[in-house]
């Protein structure tokens, strides 16, 4: 009988995976207010979803000004801190494994999240269009947005924010994480020094492409001195979408030069996002084998992935591990149902973004829909 390439173990660092199925980071927005922390509900929410090979948590805020959604969970705080313990440990005694995404999100922010302030960008442009989830005047209506208009951070400031994902990665090391993912994709803080057509800066950080990836290399470089261990350390990159206004001129270079730059750093996986709204273009095989080429590491894929074509690129050698995002928002037993090609239950659409248990932790297994 011909093995199931999904179902095999992958050597990780330190960690045993035991199938190649990931949870990849989804907003929720439920942490405990006030404070940002994450809490019990969080802790059975992951837990349930703890027979994934990897768990990566939603975005959690690296700082104050890192925040761009209401009820989002941080992790630079003591009792930020504490919240996430109770997650890690409610998914390890589940037999799980779990990294911390850190999130910045840049400009994709707005005024009523940050205290009056304005969000931070690499350069004063606003994400006209994009919008975000606030919680309304009351603190109790949530509605979207437009993003607000940032200014740019100064070279100062950028060496604060690199030292605040050093400490936000010490801090989920602290809080019994097993490594931490830099949520690099989707227009975020990062994207945006990243991108040719969101940064017009004119030092250092700005103009050529060695300049437009400083930032993402000492980040990388920050995460991996806060957990101590390269190999715990993953990175979210979205090459060829345009997620969220953020626009590259030359994609395929610069992604490729990125990925070329945090191998040499040794960093333990990329998680690669693809475009994954309905009828997107799926993204060219001869860009995968490329960044294969260009990586030596894990190399995580995420976007409109069956189990037929999970497999497939598992067994085409240019992914390692593939993340099935919506469909464990209401399977928390995926992993089984694709094992036994059962059917995926539907997830309700209007209890993603804030709220209770409904919708979160009320979907149930295979085993109890039967009972």
């Amino acid at each position: 009988m011909t093995q199931d390439s999904l179902f095999q173990p992958l050597q990780f660092g330190a960690l045993t995976l035991p199938n190649r199925i990931v949870m990849p980071p989804m907003t929720r927005s439920r942490a405990s207010q006030p404070g940002d922390e994450a809490n019990e509900l969080m802790a059975a929410y992951y837990a349930q979803r703890a027979s994934a090979g990897l768990i990566v948590s939603e975005g959690t805020n690296i700082g104050p000004l890192g925040k761009g959604y209401a009820w989002t969970p941080g992790i630079y705080t003591p009792e930020q801190v504490a919240g996430w313990r109770k997650v890690t440990d409610a998914v390890h005694a589940a037999g799980g494994r779990i990294f911390a995404q850190l999130w910045h999100v840049g400009r994709l922010s707005h005024t009523s999240l940050l205290g009056g302030q304005q969000p931070v960008s690499s350069s004063p442009i606003q994400a006209v269009g994009v919008n975000v989830f606030i919680a309304g005047e009351d603190g109790s209506t949530p509605g979207f947005v437009q993003a607000s208009v940032p200014r740019a951070l100064t070279v100062a400031e950028i060496g604060e924010v690199v030292a605040q994902y050093r400490a936000a990665a010490r801090n989920a090391m602290a809080a019994g994480f097993d490594g931490v993912e830099l949520h690099g994709a989707n227009g975020y803080l990062v994207n945006q020094f990243i991108d040719s057509n969101a940064n017009t800066r004119t030092d250092e950080y700005g103009g050529s492409l060695e300049n437009r990836l400083r930032f993402l290399g000492e980040v990388a470089q920050a995460l991996i001195d806060g957990t101590g261990d390269a190999s715990r350390v993953g990175i979210r990159l979205a090459p060829l979408t345009t997620l969220n206004g953020c626009v590259d001129d030359d994609p395929e270079t610069t992604y490729l030069a990125a990925a070329k730059l945090l191998g040499n750093l040794g960093i333990g996986y990329l998680h690669i996002a693809e475009a994954d709204w309905e009828d997107a273009p799926l993204m060219p095989l001869e860009f995968k084998r490329k960044l294969r080429e260009a990586f030596p590491g894990v190399l995580i894929y995420a976007g409109r992935y069956t189990a037929q074509r999970a497999r497939e690129a598992i067994a085409a050698g240019w992914a390692d591990l593939i993340a099935f995002g919506r469909p464990f928002v209401a399977n928390p037993d995926l992993p089984e149902r694709l094992r036994t090609d059962a059917p995926l239950a539907p997830h309700d659409r209007d209890t993603l973004f804030g709220g209770g248990a409904r919708g979160l932790t009320d979907y149930p297994t295979l085993a109890e829909s039967a009972a």
